[in-house]
């Protein structure tokens, strides 16, 4: 396996117990104990996944260092929240590059699946079939991981990357959000519904004209979703 993993969280025990699980399980472990030692951690050991707790001493929170990481690379990277996690702070997570959150206390297990499946994600989308859709007002290389809306470069985050190319390779069908859930996140989120919703109200602010009115990204409602290619400008090879 060994992939590295940076953990950050300014409480020991959690980041230590995080730690022995995760090098039980084969991976290569880096413990930072705050926001800062993070960002230099990441800096020198270039780790494949960031776990961040949300809330630390020292004068930067996990939001602040997700966002310090995003303006440097796509790593994926996991939030851990002691509060119960709404779709609001996802949202806010997400708005600050997160890819993934999980609640507090941690159950080891379930960790460890999550991180595994977060990994799997990223190389699941590294090697999409290659397609380019171009309809003049949105751009996509898949393989190439590069997006253009009105010839501007947007960024996406791993997972909604990875969500965006599902629906693409299913263009006009609709997916199901069961599917939808298995497909990017991995089996062991298919209960958890709200996700599906969340995300792709995200992706719609990256891409669509109107957020609100959608033309690519289209609800099926109680069923699914699906991408609607614009017409007659537009190719997917």
């Amino acid at each position: 396996m060994n992939e590295k993993i940076l953990i950050v969280d300014d409480e020991l025990a959690i980041r230590e117990a995080l730690g022995r699980k995760l090098s039980r399980e084969g991976y290569e472990v880096v413990l930072a104990e705050d926001g800062a030692a993070g960002l230099r951690a990441f800096h020198s050991e270039r780790p494949a996944l960031v776990v961040l707790d949300i809330i630390m001493s020292g004068g930067m929170n996990g939001l602040t260092v997700c966002r310090r990481i995003r303006e440097l690379a796509d790593t994926p990277i996991m939030m851990l929240s002691a509060q119960a996690i709404t779709e609001d702070n996802v949202v806010e997570g997400l708005n600050a590059g997160a890819d993934e959150y999980l609640i507090k206390p941690v159950r080891l297990n379930e960790f460890a699946a999550r991180i595994s499946a977060l990994l799997r994600r990223i190389q699941l989308s590294t090697t999409d079939v290659e397609q380019i859709y171009d309809d003049g007002y949105l751009n996509v290389d898949l393989h190439r991981r590069q997006i253009y809306v009105d010839n501007k470069k947007i960024h996406l985050t791993p997972t909604e990357f990875k969500l965006l190319a599902v629906l693409m390779e299913n263009s006009g069908r609709v997916v199901p959000q069961r599917d939808l859930l298995e497909q990017v996140w991995g089996r062991e989120y298919v209960d958890d519904v709200y996700y599906p919703r969340v995300y792709i109200s995200q992706l719609r602010r990256k891409i669509e004209r109107d957020a609100a009115n959608p033309t690519y990204i289209l609800t099926e409602h109680r069923v699914g979703y699906r991408f609607e290619k614009q017409l007659p400008n537009s190719t997917l090879t």
